[in-house]
């Protein structure tokens, strides 16, 4: 198995995990307000790869913390921006699914808007000088089509406060993408996400206590869905998703995989009593049409996964 389908092999199970995680974020949301949310999950998911690094890098004959100077600084830096991004990241999706009515399958809707970053990286990476193929391009126009049957084909009165908040955490995911896709090869995938959810967790918390007046029993009330999103969506997704890019050769083909969480995330809503009406459906898979032609090489006539 070559190192770059080994790398997309797990990013798929990432995206599997994730797509699961937004129906448990959606529950949690029940009696937990978002910051809480965000570092409580953090820290469990800081608490479980701990011991899970300590392990590895004992068996690598390694310190815990790297033992140069260089190669501390190195992970701090990248610990700290990956941590700021993704507590942006995190916060944005998990307001955007506490603000979604009952009535709104958010679930699905979440799980689609957000996986509009794979879109977004490649935009994004114009900035850097990157070449972006015409594909790309009619994967935008048609994603905005999908989100149009999925937020507005019933007309304004259809589109949700959340439906921007989301968004917003798709354009924050991108970045956090790429920062991870330019600090992957420089530290070991475990430490880098132990530091970014010790981050993560710690700036959700100052912010918890500012804005929110969490209680221990909707806390407690929520704890099923608390372990699930802070051990597997945080703790073994999140360290999936840094060791995949290590050895997938692309950012983009990188965000595409994970973005399969929408599909995943809409499977596990039906499971749990969620209905999408036939023009949302009809968005979703026009969405993940767009998802999939950002990928296709027409040159080469295959898709660059």
């Amino acid at each position: 198995m070559s190192k770059n389908l080994k790398g997309n092999l797990i990013l798929l199970i990432a995206a599997i995990i994730w797509g699961l995680a937004f129906v448990a974020q959606d529950k949690a949301a029940d009696t937990v307000p978002p910051f809480t949310i965000n570092a409580v999950r953090s820290y469990i998911g800081f608490l479980f790869l701990l011991p899970v690094s300590a392990f590895i890098s004992r068996k690598r004959g390694e310190g815990l913390v790297p033992e140069t100077k260089e190669g501390r600084k190195n992970l701090a830096l990248a610990g700290i921006l990956c941590g700021v991004m993704l507590t942006i990241s995190a916060n944005l999706q998990q307001f955007g699914i506490s603000s979604y009515p009952g009535s709104a399958a958010a679930s699905a809707r979440s799980g689609f808007i957000t996986a509009m970053y794979v879109v977004l990286v490649p935009v994004f990476g114009l900035f850097l000088k990157k070449k972006t193929r015409l594909n790309v391009w009619l994967a935008v126009a048609l994603s905005v089509l999908g989100l149009y049957l999925l937020c507005l084909s019933g007309g304004l009165y259809k589109l949700y406060s959340g439906d921007f908040v989301v968004f917003g955490c798709a354009i924050s995911f991108a970045v956090h993408i790429m920062c991870v896709d330019h600090f992957a090869s420089t530290v070991d995938g475990v430490k880098l996400s132990c530091v970014q959810f010790f981050v993560c967790g710690t700036l959700s918390m100052v912010l918890m206590f500012i804005f929110e007046k969490p209680t221990l029993s909707g806390i407690m009330a929520a704890m099923p869905y608390l372990l699930f999103i802070g051990i597997m969506s945080s703790g073994v997704a999140y360290t999936l998703q840094i060791i995949g890019q290590q050895y997938s050769k692309n950012p983009t083909v990188a965000s595409i995989i994970m973005s399969l969480e929408s599909v995943f995330a809409a499977l596990g809503g039906l499971l749990f009593g969620e209905v999408l009406s036939l023009r949302e459906a009809i968005g979703c898979v026009v969405m993940f049409a767009a998802i999939i032609l950002s990928q296709v090489d027409f040159k080469r006539k295959f898709v660059r996964f």
